[in-house]
């Protein structure tokens, strides 16, 4: 085990705060992870764990021009990424890359838990934050959560989140693909973006639906296309505009 990773760390929790088991919906193996740090010993080491986990762990990368170029290189599925990068900060490396592929998750692993940095995260498209002084296991578990599209967030972080999903509600929002003609959402479509305004992860709201992890994701993806969005912050964003956070 490497220094403050310690096993018995705090549970990793989902987007409403309430501690969750990490939902293996994609088996390790089928998953390629690229672990980006600017410290070689560390990264070194979250590499090994995730390979001895069974992840394809197709590359690595010490600074932020670096990740870019060996992300686009190997196509993975996971990018574990530290925000602290020379050349280029790991916001950049987000943004660019998620902007370039929605497909790609990014779990940041942080040392920083600043509000300013998990925002700016979250912000520039990353699905969830760690904080390094998580549990092996956690991160294992946070890496497999983040393929599937859930919000992974370190304990205290998630409720900050949803708070800045409320605050960018209240502000004048570019105008919204409600126009006569513009796509319309199906009453599963509406449903499910319901519950990701509430926090929902997507195996809760399987579970609350009976359907499927991968179809919510569907129906997560779908609701983006119709409505021109790009990620899971202008969705909750649009849905609470809306209201469907109450309904």
């Amino acid at each position: 085990m490497r220094e403050g990773r310690g096993e018995n760390g705090p549970q990793a929790r989902g987007a409403d705060g309430a501690p969750e088991a990490a939902a293996a919906a994609a088996s390790p193996a089928s998953l390629k992870v690229m672990v980006v740090d600017d410290h070689p010993m560390w990264r070194d080491a979250v590499a090994r764990d995730l390979a001895e986990a069974g992840f394809e762990v197709v590359a690595v990368a010490g600074d932020g021009e670096q990740a870019v170029r060996r992300a686009r290189a190997t196509g993975p599925d996971v990018l574990v990424l530290d925000l602290n990068l020379p050349l280029k900060p790991g916001v950049a490396v987000c943004k660019e890359l998620v902007g370039a592929d929605p497909a790609l998750r990014v779990l940041v692993l942080s040392a920083s838990g600043e509000h300013a940095d998990v925002l700016e995260a979250v912000k520039s498209g990353a699905t969830g934050y760690l904080l390094k002084s998580a549990s092996t296991q956690e991160l294992i578990d946070a890496v497999r959560r983040t393929a599937a599209g859930d919000p992974v967030f370190t304990p205290g972080l998630a409720g900050l989140v949803l708070g800045e999903y409320r605050r960018l509600a209240a502000e004048p929002a570019p105008a919204a693909p409600d126009e006569p003609g513009a796509p319309r959402l199906t009453d599963r479509e509406r449903e499910v973006l319901r519950l990701v305004a509430k926090g929902l992860s997507y195996k809760q709201i399987a579970e609350r639906l009976v359907i499927s992890h991968r179809t919510v994701q569907n129906h997560v993806q779908n609701t983006l296309g119709k409505l021109q969005l790009h990620n899971r912050v202008e969705l909750v964003r649009y849905a609470i505009e809306r209201g469907l956070d109450e309904a």
